[in-house]
């Protein structure tokens, strides 16, 4: 199975959120990664069927210099019981990246614990 970062946005769009999805998608289709779009943020990554853009170098070039946001965005935050890890397991990820400010970030270390606890290796 093919290795996989994803990328989701959290809150709201921010100048030069574009810029930031297209250069994480350029450089780990570079070195061989997968590159997921996961669109509504946490929403999206836990839910049952997630809206996933898959990202190449022609998209990437493409939204670069846009505004706004390439992902739907998505200020949901997670409780712990919403976690789950087949997001995880499906498309074998190896690196979440997190787009977002402090709310986001904070979920993202609550998720990585619960990965931990559930013995869940990637990130």
């Amino acid at each position: 199975m093919e290795k996989s970062i994803a990328i989701i946005c959290g809150g709201g769009p921010a100048p030069g959120i574009n810029t930031v999805i297209s250069t994480l998608a350029k450089t780990f289709l570079k070195d061989g990664y997968q590159v997921l779009g996961v669109h509504e943020g946490y929403k999206g990554l836990f839910s049952e069927n997630p809206s996933i853009e898959y990202l190449d170098f022609h998209f990437s070039d493409r939204i670069f210099s846009r505004g706004g946001s390439s992902l739907i965005m998505s200020r949901f935050k997670p409780k712990d019981s919403d976690f789950k890890v087949d997001f995880f397991a499906k498309y074998n990820i190896k690196l979440l990246v997190t787009i977002g400010g402090d709310d986001t970030a904070s979920t993202s270390r609550r998720l990585m614990k619960f990965l931990k606890k559930k013995q869940f290796r990637c990130c």
